[in-house]
């Protein structure tokens, strides 16, 4: 459990870096909100981070692998790749060149994106399955401990004191933590099933008597098989497989919009970079890790799909503290219960989302099914939230009644949940 919470602080560093405090400084350099908005778009490889996922199942590195082992030897790379990314990106500034700021981050989330494909993977291989939702608390607790209190709190109070640049340039050292964590750890042992490789030797004899095709190419093929299209063919054998989906595609619309210009709205409301830091981040971390681990007793008490049901309901209505917030002005009372009730409930969600999709990966494809799985979560939120600024122009500034419909698409995912609760209880 320490090792998954120094990992999950390696994951969420980079999340502020190139989502709320980059919003926050590149408002404050005086780009628009709708360029602000687009920038979403520089974070698409945490969506389709699943094109490259089978990589990382099934290729070998020359060094690290060999000395450290497959999962542990793409994770130091990653990592020593992504402190590089994030101090580049320090060196950038809007105001010279905002395409050249957009190539760095799009650099950083490449990278961290390839990060968490290791990181997910490996927390899935080291854990039984009875332990899914307190191994996905304890990442998820160090997650916002790397990105909500250092990487965002933390990066706000720097770049208050030394600048946005400076602020960047310190916290790519704070990647260390995950590489000292990956050197400490074990490599999982974890066998695939046996039904599984049964399959997959079929399919590989089959292969064999094309005999019209030369030995080289049908290597190749079976290659690609066995690396793309069996953990794809694999996954829609399951009973519901579609529909499950499309509630994961769908299910945290309503955040999307509202985290990508929160940063921005805090702004637009006359508070300073330390009273954000103090409120959004410190008070909204406290809540949030509550969230966490209350999230992780309701998986283990009423199991996946109900906890996952009953924070989404939640989530959906804390959204409007945000609308309540955007008509009482600057109230600093008001901010703090808007963000903590926001973030609490934001805690409770992720747990079990995270715990459920966790349960739909086969131990033999699990990090290309996981991307896979997560990939789609973000297309959604990447993708949707690119249109937030434009949003909120459209509504001329409104900013009570943009967060009344986060609330209302929030809810759209509930009822193709109730359907997976009835119709598919077991997701293996």
């Amino acid at each position: 459990m320490l090792t998954l919470l120094a990992l999950g602080f390696s994951s969420g560093l980079p999340a502020p870096l190139v989502f709320s405090n980059l919003s926050i400084w590149l408002r404050d350099e005086g780009v628009s909100r709708t360029d602000i908005g687009l920038f979403a778009l520089a974070a698409t490889p945490y969506a389709i981070n699943f094109l490259w996922a089978p990589l990382l199942d099934r290729v070998k590195l020359p060094f690290f692998s060999a000395r450290f082992g497959r999962r542990r030897g793409w994770a130091l790379m990653t990592q020593c790749l992504l402190m590089l990314a994030i101090f580049l990106l320090s060196l950038t500034n809007p105001a010279e060149s905002l395409w050249l700021m957009a190539s760095a981050v799009l650099f950083v989330t490449f990278i961290s994106a390839t990060q968490d494909i290791v990181i997910d993977a490996y927390r899935i291989e080291i854990l039984d399955l009875d332990q899914y939702g307190s191994g996905s608390a304890a990442g998820i607790w160090g997650w916002h401990l790397g990105g909500t209190l250092i990487g965002g709190a933390g990066g706000l109070y720097m770049a208050e004191a030394f600048g946005w640049n400076s602020a960047y340039m310190l916290l790519s050292f704070g990647v260390l933590i995950g590489i000292f964590a990956v050197l400490m750890s074990p490599e999982p042992k974890v066998s695939p099933p046996a039904e599984t490789l049964a399959e997959e030797e079929r399919a590989l004899a089959l292969l064999q008597r094309w005999t019209f095709l030369p030995e080289i190419p049908r290597r190749i093929i079976g290659w690609i098989y066995l690396t793309i299209v069996a953990p794809l063919a694999e996954f829609t054998q399951r009973g519901g497989w579609l529909l499950i989906l499309v509630f994961i595609f769908v299910f945290k619309l309503g955040d999307a919009l509202l985290g990508r210009m929160s940063g921005v709205f805090y702004r637009e409301l006359g508070f300073s970079l330390t009273e954000i830091a103090e409120v959004a981040k410190v008070y909204g971390l406290s809540a949030n890790l509550i969230g966490i681990v209350l999230g992780g007793i309701l998986v283990a008490r009423i199991g996946i799909l109900k906890a996952l049901f009953l924070s989404g309901l939640a989530t959906a209505a804390t959204n409007l503290t945000y609308s309540w917030l955007a008509m009482s002005g600057q109230s600093t009372l008001v901010f703090i219960v808007a963000v903590a009730s926001d973030n609490f409930t934001t805690g409770l969600v992720t747990v079990a989302l995270v715990a459920y999709l966790s349960s739909l990966c086969n131990s033999a494809y699990t990090a290309t099914q996981y991307a896979l799985l997560a990939s789609l979560a973000n297309l959604a939120r990447i993708w949707f939230s690119a249109t937030s600024g434009m949003m909120i122009d459209a509504l001329d500034g409104d900013w009570a009644f943009f967060f009344l419909l986060c609330a209302v698409i929030a809810l759209i995912g509930l009822p193709l949940l109730l359907i997976i609760m009835k119709r598919y209880p077991l997701s293996r």
